[in-house]
């Protein structure tokens, strides 16, 4: 098969959980062991850091392998979900896994995963974990799917796991509680492997020490450090994912870190690893700021850093994915904006009309477009040079203007 004739088997024939939500969360380990086994054991072959956590894990990961470049290191980054190509998942040094690898993985083992009915996520973790032990990099940061326990991630034995921080998202799979999403995340932690808390969370914090204590390995929790960090990375939720990071690069044996690495990663995340979504400035006059927050805990501070910028009138972007709990995130925003109800061109996507319904409950009033791009289209027709655009409340909302 050719590239974009793998892409499209991957993403139609295979349960997709970008695409289809549910049907695509597989809640047990035995399909990326049997792969793990058939392509001998990638894992085993590099060193990595395991990243999970509700908020941030994506940010904390870019951050990570950040300031590993800066030490000189060859570093493997494995992130999801992708923005605009299937390659931005699987990276070294910053540089995107070549189409022609993607082709010879999946052309090379097909049988096998079809054989096994692999998920889309699973086959991709077997070709990252391939890719990163054939291309013998230092080390690798892999960020979790989704949970921990029970993500395909967590074949690894990491030299360090990194929990940010617990909020309720993906309850249908995890758990209604934060105990519960905690259980599932602390899943990461292993025998012995130091594990860094990126937040100090009052109902969780037990679920962690308790586990830690269990598995015998070094707890430290990052929101105890002092230090502040400049990064090139301006979201407010940024700060606290900077300490962790850095949390997690002092408790890591083996590699040669300075200060100097640590600063210099810092303000060099989008330049070494590529970031995109969080809080990008797309244009000036009229200002359009992009992110991917897309949960209660993740728009507050997203929302609360909007407030505080300076604007005229504010216009709002706004798409969600359709088991989200608007309940939860609709209250949050401003009713003093102008609102473009859009839908995402997933078919998780929620319907633009149903968004703008339930919107009107908390008094957000607007406009709906059957597409991302018509509704920015008209926010920027509507804005004045004063003005600021927000776009955000999905991932994919995000994904379809960068």
């Amino acid at each position: 098969m050719t590239y974009k004739e793998i892409l499209d088997w991957m993403f139609v024939q295979l349960p997709m959980y970008q695409n289809d939500g549910s049907t695509a969360f597989k809640k047990d380990l035995t399909n990326i062991l049997a792969l793990s086994k058939e392509l001998g054991f990638p894992e085993q072959k590099f060193k990595s850091i395991h990243v999970a956590g509700t908020n941030g894990k994506g940010s904390t990961s870019h951050i990570l392998a950040s300031i590993l470049q800066e030490a000189g290191y060859k570093v493997g980054l494995y992130t999801s979900p992708h923005l605009k190509n299937f390659t931005e998942r699987i990276r070294i040094n910053g540089v995107e896994i070549s189409e022609e690898k993607v082709t010879e993985f999946i052309n090379g083992n097909k049988d096998f995963l079809e054989q096994q009915k692999m998920s889309f996520f699973e086959m991709t973790v077997g070709l990252a974990f391939d890719y990163f032990a054939s291309e013998k990099v230092d080390i690798a940061i892999i960020e979790v799917g989704l949970g921990g326990r029970l993500d395909s991630t967590n074949s690894i034995t990491p030299e360090v796991a990194v929990i940010t921080n617990i909020g309720l998202d993906h309850t249908q799979f995890l758990g209604e509680t934060l105990p519960e999403i905690a259980f599932e995340k602390a899943g990461i932690i292993k025998k012995n492997i130091p594990v860094v808390i990126g937040e100090e969370q009052a109902a969780v914090k037990g679920v962690f020490i308790a586990k830690a204590a269990k598995e015998g390995a070094p707890i430290y929790f990052a929101s105890d450090a002092s230090e502040t960090y400049i990064s090139d990375l301006v979201g407010d939720y940024q700060i606290q994912n900077s300490k962790t990071a850095v949390a997690a690069i002092k408790i890591l044996k083996g590699y040669q870190v300075s200060k100097e690495n640590i600063k210099n990663g810092l303000l060099n995340v989008v330049k070494n690893t590529n970031l995109k979504g969080r809080w990008q400035v797309l244009q000036e006059h009229p200002k359009v700021i992009c992110d991917t927050a897309h949960n209660k805990e993740g728009l507050a501070i997203v929302l609360n850093q909007l407030k505080k910028q300076p604007f005229k009138k504010l216009h709002i972007v706004l798409g969600v994915v359709a088991d989200k709990k608007l309940e939860t995130i609709l209250p949050l925003f401003p009713s003093s904006a102008d609102y473009y109800f859009c839908k995402p061109a997933i078919s998780r996507g929620l319907s633009e009309a149903v968004l703008e319904a339930n919107a009107k409950k908390f008094d957000l009033v607007g406009k709906k477009y059957s597409s991302v791009k018509l509704a920015l289209k008209s926010a920027l027709l509507n804005a004045n040079q004063e003005d600021i655009i927000y776009v955000g409340g999905s991932t994919f909302v995000v994904a379809e203007i960068i």
